[in-house]
């Protein structure tokens, strides 16, 4: 059974096969990509699905080797896909624990061949001494009498050995087509391997062209984001110009009011005017009106003065009447209290009397 040892999530790609240059992608947003070991082939497989879409299936060899091709991009060969793998990640730390996890497993799948090729060379080695020792055995039947003679001696020996033989021969036949077809498998990985070299070749080619490119493309955003600046530049003086425009428009309606205003009070003053001389006429009779009351009034001031005069005698006379009526009237009192005494003497003389 397959067991899952890391997942991560990226961007899949894959070289393009005719162009052998430009990057096709595999997936249309980020996917899950992980390794895989396989504990019963004791191998490691790469592999990422996309919905219901196998878009990686890479089994991982020794020879395969994983590169990083910038800061969040890296890339291996598979020789048996015939294609190259890229994924893009999100950060840095991501691309390093990517590589570093196909570093291992790479490490791993080398352990494990070393292991099958040196089982594979104790079997041959089992199987030549078993040939080795096949012939003296054969020669021991030979010298120990005739036929019957063995069957009845070395019969069960010689089954055995027959048996361990046809063992022996089978699993060399069988050693013999693994190793024809690891030969074929080598040759292939080795023609596979001179294909990934040039396509690694091309794309390192095609990096500096990017790299160039990139180059480019950075000039040319340095001289369009300039040309954005400069653009919001005369924007801003246009909106102020609009804004001063805005002001001017409120100021020139602000300025019409006024005129329209100023030219209604000039053309209360040119009514006005034309009243101007029957206000003169009035004017003038009001003047004289006033010319003649004046005259009343200084004559009325005169008549005023000579009352006052009389007043004031009228006052001094009347003030002088005061001090003679209050003399006479202490004179008065004095001749009522002599009347009251006499009064009184009278009375008193009658009561004499």
């Amino acid at each position: 059974m397959e067991q899952p040892i890391y997942t991560t999530r990226a961007h899949v790609f894959q070289i393009d096969p005719t162009t052998k240059k430009n990057w096709v992608p595999a997936s249309k947003q980020a996917v899950t990509v992980s390794y895989f070991y396989d504990s019963t082939r004791n191998s490691y497989r790469i592999i990422s699905v996309d919905g219901s879409k196998v878009i990686i299936n890479s089994t991982i060899t020794p020879n395969m080797t994983f590169t990083k091709t910038s800061q969040k991009f890296g890339q291996w060969a598979d020789s048996r896909a015939n294609t190259v793998f890229g994924l893009g990640f999100a950060s840095e730390q991501q691309l390093a624990k990517f590589s570093e996890k196909f570093q291992e497993v790479k490490e791993a799948a080398k352990l494990a061949r070393d292991k099958s090729q040196d089982q594979g060379e104790t079997l041959s080695n089992h199987s030549q001494e078993s040939g080795r020792e096949t012939p003296s055995s054969n020669q021991a039947s030979s010298i120990n009498g005739t036929d019957d003679e063995k069957i009845f001696h070395v019969g069960p020996e010689t089954a055995v050995l027959k048996t361990e033989n046809e063992h022996l021969k089978s699993t060399i036949e069988q050693s013999t087509t693994n190793a024809k077809k690891w030969e074929t498998e080598l040759q292939t990985l080795r023609e596979n391997n001179a294909r990934l070299v040039d396509a690694l070749q091309e794309s390192s080619a095609n990096v500096e062209s990017w790299k160039k490119q990139l180059g480019a493309c950075k000039e040319e955003s340095d001289t369009l984001r300039e040309k954005i600046t400069e653009l919001e530049a005369q924007c801003n003086e246009a909106n102020e110009e609009k804004q001063r425009n805005a002001q001017l428009s409120v100021r020139v309606q602000e300025l019409e009011t006024e005129l329209h205003e100023k030219e209604q009070e000039l053309e209360n003053l040119r009514k006005q005017a034309e009243i101007i001389p029957q206000l003169m006429a009035e004017c003038e009779s009001i003047t004289a009106k006033l010319q003649t009351a004046e005259t009343k009034s200084k004559e009325l001031e005169g008549r005023t003065e000579g009352l006052q005069l009389d007043i004031d005698d009228s006052q001094q006379k009347q003030a002088n009447m005061k001090g003679e009526l209050k003399k006479f009237m202490d004179m008065l009192d004095g001749k009522i209290d002599e009347l009251h005494e006499f009064r009184q003497g009278l009375s008193k003389l009658s009561v004499d009397n």
